[in-house]
């Protein structure tokens, strides 16, 4: 059998984990968590990590495994779950990797030469920059993050500004490193699933998850990391809301109206991203026996 990668990706609040885990199960395999924020060990309810019976089932990988105070990105994850898929699959012939984080997954999949798309958080924290702290704050930081750009890009344009600094930021690499240059080849087959449902079941279904992480405790998580809000590990749906609620900015309520109304939005802009990539094979989440059967179909395909 060749060493295969099943990627199990798609919008926030779907059923990723129990997915994730019963095809993990099936196959007696382990999961690398593929979510940029379920990787800081100082965030557990907004990210909506596994649950401790969860994480007991299979064995997992990349949760809460750093600091929200490293500079953590992109190109970094590409570097360390290869690393890590190269040690399992020495004894391991299909690994599961479960998430939404759509650089990340690129990253692993096809690495992160091609010219990413934008991060609506990081352009919403940079914006906020640019208003609070004036452009020649920006321009200083592309000046220390790209030299290159910084000596070529209109330095009174903020948004050329804001968009090199965007990516800078999000993958850890120069805004001027990125060319055409040709996707990586990976040493394992990759099989892409996604999950998708009704787009008025998704939006109830992320409703209800953020009813729930409130009355589990996330104010509380958020106020414990608020002193360190300006780190970009907590520009994250679900923190960035509360936080302007402890500023006194908006009420209590309006936070929790903007945190569904931002997860549905970045719910949208996952599936946009991940529709685009012809190479996901789409299922409804409770069809875990067909993705299964799809799965070894494919894998067949490959050996024969």
């Amino acid at each position: 059998m060749q060493k295969t990668l099943v990627v199990i990706t798609g919008p926030t609040g779907i059923g990723k984990t129990s997915v994730g885990i019963e095809i993990a199960r099936h196959f007696s395999t382990e999961i690398v968590s593929c979510d940029s924020r379920q990787i800081y060990k100082e965030l557990n309810i907004g990210t909506a990590v596994p649950s401790p019976n969860e994480l007991a089932s299979v064995p997992h990988h990349f949760i809460q495994s750093h600091s929200i105070e490293e500079n953590y990105n992109a190109s970094r994850y590409e570097q360390e779950s290869l690393q890590l898929l190269e040690k399992l699959f020495g004894r391991l012939d299909l690994i599961v990797m479960v998430g939404g984080s759509m650089l990340y997954i690129d990253a692993v999949c096809k690495g992160i030469d091609e010219m990413p798309d934008a991060d609506p958080e990081i352009r919403a924290a940079l914006k906020q920059q640019l208003k609070k702290e004036g452009l020649e704050s920006l321009r200083l930081q592309l000046k220390k993050l790209d030299p290159d750009y910084y000596e070529t890009v209109d330095l009174k344009n903020p948004n050329r500004i804001v968009h090199a600094l965007e990516i800078s930021l999000m993958t850890g690499k120069p805004y001027s490193s990125f060319r055409t240059n040709p996707e990586k080849e990976r040493p394992f087959k990759i099989i892409k699933i996604g999950l998708n449902c009704d787009r008025e079941l998704l939006h109830q279904r992320i409703n209800r998850r953020v009813d729930k992480m409130i009355e589990e405790g996330l104010i509380d998580e958020a106020r414990s990391v608020y002193p360190m809000k300006h780190l970009n590990a907590l520009n994250t749906v679900g923190y960035r809301e509360l936080f302007d609620w402890f500023d006194g900015t908006i009420s209590h309520e309006k936070a929790i109206e903007l945190i569904k109304r931002n997860s549905r939005r970045y719910a949208r802009k996952q599936l946009t991203w991940f529709r685009r990539d012809e190479n996901v094979h789409w299922f409804e989440p409770l069809r875990t026996a067909d993705i299964i059967a799809y799965i070894e179909y494919t894998i067949q395909q490959y050996d024969s």
